[in-house]
């Protein structure tokens, strides 16, 4: 298999690389992004055109995917897969190789998969039961019809069961149904006739492109999935394309498909009895334990016939064509760390704008609350680690807040957030190609963040890009190095939750599993990192020195078992072998009780019993005990601070003390930290490390400033002093060795008195549109839609404020020029030399080496968002909304204009201030 992951490896083998440097930086080190092709309408000039800007800005892949065409652009629309297609995707892939950006492919167009080669037979498939009561004794005559009328063309009869309650008899009848009729002798009794229908969902592609539209394929089906593929290698062999680097799917929306046509025979096999023998308890909506235990083993069923019929096998055919897969596997009914472990990249994804409360950050009342916190990003992140996947990527920014409203400094924590949950390899959420003669606001697609040339914010994107590079740079640099692994107890998701057919949605997950959630925020907030594990990766983990190595080769130093009631014997017997080996097992809340499940349960339960003797005994879980067990030993109790320390596993201070979020990767020559104050306060003290280290550098990935840090030694263990604002970010990476000739990191003490830069300002526009014409006296830096022009409050624009700031002679390291409240972003300029640019808070920049003393010239570009602008545009009635299907919309979806936004403050908004520092 021809794999994409030599600069990786690399990483992991050269020690040398892991000097006090940056890493190097490759195209999957910079930020990606989906890349929408509307209509397919492209063009080879064009896409250069786009390709070129990307890569100008700092972004280093493309995702394309296709979905729904521009109004009255049909002529231009090319045809998913045709010749003319194919070719515009060659051309973007040599394109992508001669400017160094990676070229990935959605493989298929809107989601989920399908379009027009997709058969009724081969379409999503859901189960139709009937149920009808007869009085036996007598010849029946039954019509058997489906009740629904849009089902009758294309349902298939799959079985006819009939079910007496008195003397337990079941008997398959369905043979004797013919031509639409039952004609049976009953023998006497009360008899329950239940038919079950193969019918169809007819769910279309979403958000299809022209030439993709059609049904929504049946993932759980093999041969379905096989043909599906087959139209790809038809159309990648007879055009005579490459294949791409990566073949993308989105999140699983497959709605109501909950079945497919050998399910029964595939139950039989898994599950080790007949489902339609059960068929009364099975769809009964008194729900009681009969029935949740044989839910529980269709859900498991379902599970397993999706990761092996559609996620391995659409992996595994990727591969054959030199390809690799990545696969957002939330919304599926399937156990999410196995999904996403199945293929080569499992993605997660944010869904709205998380509240950290850090300060001075930019409010907006039009967002929605993100559905993504820490414990739901890291299903994609743990299975990358268990299995030994390098990258987690992330859909990045769906729906933060109102389209064209949305900030570099609001995307930056929730960045930050996906980067402590374990994501190295973002793609934003997304980018839509649009010609260079597109009016402006080009081409859209509904779901925001825009980030694209065509909005405003992309004129100081390449900074906030470079920050990203910067992070995964590291992030993507050596092994996972997290506490413990925490069991995920999906049968007693599966077993407890109501109805049927269970899809894990991100915005269900605090329904489907609030006490896993819980115990993730706690372990967390104990100072420990985790990664998620699923029954599967247990029976394959070892024991090796005492500590538990996954599948993957990744290592940890406990699991715990998090108040799990059902558990598999396997399951449980191979904890207890671990344990033997030397593992440290902790057991919270409870021991497990039970096996999941229905067949040979009595059977299955005598063996559980006999290894739950086997369990140490202990009065309680109210106290914690820690058991010795052969080599290893066995943590129980409730509270989980007392039993995590008594694992011996050294929590992190700066999550305990201090509130930072962080995670912890490890190299040859030790470990190194991303962290993130996500939280209202900063950080300026002595922080405990959990890891020894002889020296540490601390990295600010901001501005690329790298340095030695001060460190010193409490009772054995190593201290570093850090210093963060509130919303701050930084890497902290350990040596086991002494650093010499490094330059040492400066530490920032701000001297009592700053410079109040409150006055003198003038304001002229380098762009604007409207346009604003003239210089304008306004003496205080304050927002631009307050002066006197008519198209201040409407205007799109880069604003520069100019000043001459007299310096005074005062002894100083440095100068931090506080910019204050700024909206949006700002490049600043001192006596003509570009002094950096800043776009998330504090909005702060080290100016000194540009500052003289005695009079200086001062610039600030300030560029706002492009709301004003677009809100004027729908009060005029311009039409600009020109896109077909569901075109642009709010946040709840409608169509809603936006006439009614105010003014957004726009420009510096507030006191700036020069600060002299003294490095200490």
């Amino acid at each position: 298999m021809k794999r994409k992951y030599l600069l990786f490896s690399l990483l992991l083998t050269g020690s040398s690389l892991y000097a006090q440097e940056w890493p190097a930086v490759h195209p999957e080190t910079r930020p990606a992004t989906r890349w929408w092709w509307l209509g397919s309408a492209v063009d080879a000039t064009n896409l250069t055109y786009n390709l070129e800007e990307y890569a100008k800005a700092g972004l280093g892949g493309v995702e394309i995917t296709p979905i729904y065409g521009v109004q009255g652009n049909d002529k231009n629309n090319l045809p998913f897969l045709s010749p003319q297609w194919m070719n515009m995707l060659q051309h973007t892939e040599t394109e992508g190789k001669r400017i160094g950006i990676e070229v990935d492919m959605n493989t298929g167009t809107g989601w989920p998969f399908g379009g027009p080669h997709v058969s009724m037979t081969d379409a999503a498939t859901k189960a139709i039961f009937q149920s009808y009561q007869v009085e036996g004794g007598k010849e029946i005559t039954l019509d058997l019809k489906v009740e629904e009328e849009k089902q009758r063309p294309v349902a298939t009869l799959s079985r006819v069961m009939a079910y007496n309650a008195d003397n337990k008899q079941c008997l398959n009848l369905t043979s004797k149904a013919k031509n639409g009729q039952l004609q049976w002798k009953a023998p006497a009794g009360h008899w329950h006739i239940i038919t079950l229908y193969i019918g169809k969902t007819f769910q279309k592609v979403k958000r299809a492109a022209p030439g993709g539209e059609g049904y929504v394929m049946n993932h759980l089906d093999k041969g379905a999935v096989k043909r599906y593929f087959a139209n790809f290698d038809k159309a990648f062999k007879e055009n005579k394309t490459n294949f791409p680097h990566t073949f993308f799917n989105d999140s699983y929306e497959v709605y109501g498909a909950d079945w497919t046509p050998d399910f029964l025979e595939q139950f039989a096999r898994r599950r080790g009895y007949k489902l339609e023998e059960h068929f009364p308890e099975f769809i009964a909506q008194d729900r009681n334990e009969t029935t949740a235990r044989i839910v529980s083993d269709y859900r498991e069923t379902i599970s397993d016939l999706l990761i092996e019929n559609f996620s391995t096998q659409w992996t595994n055919w990727a591969h054959g064509h030199g390809s690799i897969t990545r696969n957002q596997a939330h919304g599926s009914p399937a156990n999410l760390i196995d999904t996403y472990a199945s293929v080569d990249i499992p993605e997660c994804e944010g869904f709205g704008l998380s509240q950290f409360h850090i300060k001075g950050l930019r409010q907006d009342s039009l967002t929605r609350k993100n559905d993504s916190d820490l414990s739901m990003l890291k299903y994609a992140s743990s299975a990358a680690h268990i299995a030994g996947k390098p990258y987690t990527s992330s859909e990045t920014f769906t729906w933060l807040t109102e389209h064209f409203r949305t900030s570099l400094s609001q995307c930056k924590p929730d960045m930050d957030l996906m980067f402590v949950s374990g994501v190295n390899h973002m793609f934003f959420h997304g980018t839509p190609y649009s010609p260079k003669e597109a009016k402006w606001p080009g081409w859209k697609f509904y779901a925001s963040i825009d980030m694209s040339p065509t909005n405003n914010i992309w004129q100081d994107a390449p900074a906030f890009f470079e920050y990203i590079t910067r992070c995964q740079s590291f992030l993507q640099m050596g092994k996972p190095d997290n506490d413990f692994l925490v069991y995920l107890p999906v049968y007693d998701m599966w077993q407890e939750q109501p109805g049927r057919l269970l899809l894990f949605s991100i915005h269900d997950m605090a329904k489907r599993a609030p006490k896993f959630i819980e115990t993730v925020h706690t372990i967390s907030n104990c100072g420990y990192n985790m990664d998620y594990i699923s029954d599967n990766f247990v029976k394959s983990t070892r024991c090796v020195n005492g500590k538990l190595l996954t599948k993957g080769g990744t290592s940890y130093k406990a699991i715990i078992i998090p108040a799990v009631k059902l558990m598999p014997s396997e399951v449980l017997g191979h904890l207890l072998k671990l344990a033997q080996a030397g593992a440290t097992i902790i057991f919270t809340e409870n021991y497990p009780q039970d096996v999941p499940g229905y067949g040979k349960l009595e059977a299955r339960r005598k063996g559980f019993a006999q290894l739950q003797k086997q369990l140490p005994e202990i009065a309680s879980f109210d106290e914690t005990v820690a058991t010795p067990y052969q080599k290893g030993i066995i943590i129980t109790g409730n509270n989980y601070q007392s039993a995590l320390e008594k694992s011996g596993v050294v929590p992190e201070e700066m999550k305990t003390r201090y509130g930072l979020q962080c995670i912890r990767r490890s190299h040859a020559d030790g470990h190194h930290y991303f962290i993130s104050s996500l939280q209202e306060k900063g950080v300026n003290d002595w922080i405990t490390l959990a890891v020894p280290a002889e020296s540490v550098m601390l990295f600010n990935p901001m501005t690329g400033e790298k340095g030695k840090a001060q460190t010193r030694k409490q009772e054995g263990k190593t201290q570093v002093r850090l210093q963060l604002h509130s919303g701050e970010s930084v890497i902290l990476q350990t040596f086991n060795h002494a650093l010499t000739d490094v330059a040492e990191w400066k530490y920032v003490q701000e001297q009592p008195v700053s410079l109040s830069l409150d006055h003198g300002w003038k304001l002229h526009f380098a762009k604007s549109t409207p346009q604003i014409e003239g210089t304008f006296d306004i003496d205080t830096p304050s927002s631009w839609t307050e002066i006197a022009h008519p198209n201040a409050p409407i205007t799109m624009a880069t604003g520069v404020y100019t000043n001459i700031i007299t310096v005074p002679h005062i002894p100083a390291d440095d100068w931090i020029l506080d910019l204050g409240d700024v909206r949006e972003s700002a490049r600043v300029r001192i006596n003509g030399q570009d002094a950096g640019t800043a776009w998330a808070v504090p909005f702060q920049l080290k100016v000194g080496k540009w500052l003289k003393p005695g009079d200086n010239k001062i610039e600030i570009e300030v560029t706002n968002l492009p709301a004003n602008r677009i809100a004027d545009m729908d009060r005029r009635g311009e039409k600009w909304r020109i896109f077909n299907e569901i075109n642009v919309v709010n946040l709840q979806y409608k169509p809603v204009p936006y006439t009614d936004w105010q003014p957004l403050p726009s420009g510096l908004n507030g006191s700036v201030r020069l600060i002299p520092v003294t490095y200490k």
